[in-house]
């Protein structure tokens, strides 16, 4: 080590007349370490690389190569324009321009190390479950702003400026912003919420509170659209959803939907034939589940009837209506081949006669 410190001072000290030829030999020179630095790294990687099953690794091996080829280039480049002796305000601009070039390099490489570990982690929801298909856009953008914050700051600083009075102002006008925009805050927040809680997602049956009933088709950061049987969109703010009690239908840890048809038969009827229609009824059904198998259940003793309740599962909760009106027509049909009534309230009147004036 001192040997080749001995003979670049002797370089420096024998171009000492000469700061161009002095500035081109810094430059050479570290030309020379961004490639060795670049290729002692990513070689101590790549080895590591090898022993792994996953793509991930390769990924981040290959853009590491201009960040750390370019950062070590512009260090030389940084010590050459001082060998210059330039005047103060263009040596100034010069080092500010290459500073903001290093930082630009350094967001570029952020950005895409964000989006490749993200999109990582979105592949294994068992471990990572705030990152999902819904979340990753959001936590990406996040991710964007905030790195897009510290390089603007970076470059300010690399500049001389003093960010003392731009923080000071940023904050009154963002205070000021917060008041204006309070119900695009408070919409804001609760999608971020409902993003990171997941309440519902898309694809899902929701009802709310106030009655609404559809399918989930967007959850965005100001809103939440829902689209009903009859087609018809509604759009939700996030606000209201956020504090609203919401029945979902396709929630839970089983991928199925249960349904319930009930029916009345009259005094007297074979309720173990009663059962076994019903549950003859389900079975046959090709979008009802077999596992678990349709069940009926002699529920009360009504005003005027048996009480039955048919109880079986669907795959989805679309098919909630269309499976009901299946079932009852069959159910209908059924009882009526095989002799069971379907009563209707009857009440009796008792006339006495009046006792004569």
């Amino acid at each position: 080590m001192d040997v080749i410190q001995n003979y670049w001072q002797t370089a420096l000290d024998f171009l000492q007349p000469y700061p161009y030829l002095q500035a081109g030999l810094i430059i050479v020179v570290f030309l020379f370490l961004a490639v060795l630095v670049d290729r002692l790294i990513t070689g101590v990687i790549s080895r590591v690389v090898v022993r792994t099953q996953t793509t991930l690794d390769d990924r981040l091996m290959l853009i590491m190569h201009r960040p750390i080829f370019t950062t070590v280039a512009m260090m030389g480049l940084i010590l050459a324009t001082v060998q210059l002796d330039l005047p103060q305000i263009l040596l100034l601009a010069t080092i500010g321009v290459i500073k903001t070039l290093l930082v630009l390099i350094w967001l570029t490489f952020g950005l895409r190390l964000s989006s490749i570990m993200l999109g990582a982690m979105k592949g294994q929801e068992d471990r990572f479950q705030f990152v999902q298909q819904t979340t990753e856009p959001l936590l990406k953008n996040a991710v964007a702003v905030l790195m897009f914050v510290a390089a603007t700051y970076t470059i300010l600083i690399a500049w001389d400026v003093n960010v003392t009075g731009l923080v000071a102002s940023a904050g009154i006008l963002g205070l000021a912003l917060s008041f204006a925009a309070q119900d695009t805050l408070s919409n804001l927040f609760a999608g971020v919420a409902i993003l990171a809680d997941r309440p519902y997602q898309i694809g899902h049956y929701i009802i709310l509170d106030s009655g609404e009933r559809g399918r989930v088709t967007h959850i965005g950061l100001r809103s939440t659209r829902l689209l009903t049987r009859d087609d018809v969109e509604i759009s939700i703010p996030n606000s209201v959803m956020g504090n609203a009690k919401i029945v979902n239908e396709a929630g839970g840890p089983p991928a199925r939907y249960r349904i319930r048809t009930s029916v009345g038969v009259a005094y007297g009827s074979d309720i173990d034939k009663v059962m076994e229609v019903l549950v003859g009824v389900a079975t046959e059904h090709a979008k009802v589940y077999s596992d678990p198998e349709p069940r009926a259940r002699f529920r009360t003793f009504g005003e005027s009837s048996l009480d039955f309740d048919l109880l079986c599962w669907i795959e989805l909760p679309a098919d909630r209506g269309i499976v009901a009106h299946e079932l009852n027509c069959a159910i209908y049909k059924q009882f009526e081949a095989a002799g069971v009534t379907i009563p209707f309230p009857q009440r009796d009147l008792h006339i006495k006669e009046m006792p004569s004036a």
